[in-house]
């Protein structure tokens, strides 16, 4: 695994992202899905595994799940399990911050 530094700090991610309004990040090449969930930032693959469109046009519900826009299939943030067993689930990335940079894994 390689981290990438994305943001300066993780002040600079907070100032970016809105509580539970996903934000879309090419990180890499790869399109990444950021959330900032009770408090808590959590990454997950920009594409839903059922029908390809990007989460990050979707929502995240009160149960921390990110929620696709086109057909509402569900993962759970913080393991990309897909809520209702209809398809494959969702590629998690892990997310750090330090004195040095915020991180996203891949």
């Amino acid at each position: 695994m390689q981290w990438i530094k994305v943001f300066s700090d993780e002040a600079a991610a907070r100032q970016l992202l809105t509580e539970n309004k996903p934000q879309l990040l090419i990180v890499q090449g790869l399109r990444i899905c950021l959330v900032l969930h009770n408090n808590a930032f959590l990454a997950v693959l920009d594409s839903c595994p059922h029908n390809g469109e990007s989460l990050s046009k979707g929502h995240v519900n009160y149960l921390g799940e990110i929620v696709c826009p086109w057909h509402n299939y569900r993962f759970d943030l913080q393991n990309g399990s897909a809520c209702n067993a209809s398809c494959s689930d969702l590629v998690t990335y892990p997310v750090k911050s330090g004195a040095e940079g915020f991180f996203i894994g891949i």
